[in-house]
């Protein structure tokens, strides 16, 4: 699987298994994303970005790193230490077709106001 960022400057691929689609309505991921963040995940060692250093870092909160293309600031991973393993990566960001579907959304109890639910999709609460 092959993506990339809007401006092109930041491509990547994933060599193995992508998880079904989770859309995240936390306040960090909609503000970051502008609405909620639709986003599949893959083992860490899978990703392999073409120029790392395109990609920057930011970290709202210990533990927690939100990685967006350093040129044109798409959205397009999601890190947390307590999971090195594992990484999410913006659905929107990989080309089609992505054979993906989205299964879940997350955080509903702080979803945007203006954003009516999805009600056939799984919602998990996190505390």
């Amino acid at each position: 699987m092959h993506g990339r960022c809007m401006c092109g400057a930041t491509q990547f691929t994933v060599a193995g298994a992508l998880r079904p689609v989770v859309n995240c309505h936390c306040f960090r991921c909609r503000r970051w994303s502008g609405h909620y963040w639709a986003a599949t995940a893959a083992a860490s060692e899978s990703l392999v970005v073409a120029d790392p250093n395109a990609v920057t870092w930011f970290s709202p909160a210990e533990g927690v790193e939100y990685g967006f293309c350093s040129r044109c600031g798409s959205s397009l991973f999601w890190w947390l230490a307590d999971r090195p393993d594992l990484v999410s990566i913006s659905a929107g960001c990989l080309d089609q077709p992505t054979g993906l579907a989205t299964s879940a959304q997350i955080w509903m109890a702080e979803h945007g106001d203006y954003h009516t639910p999805l009600p056939d999709l799984v919602d998990h609460e996190y505390d």
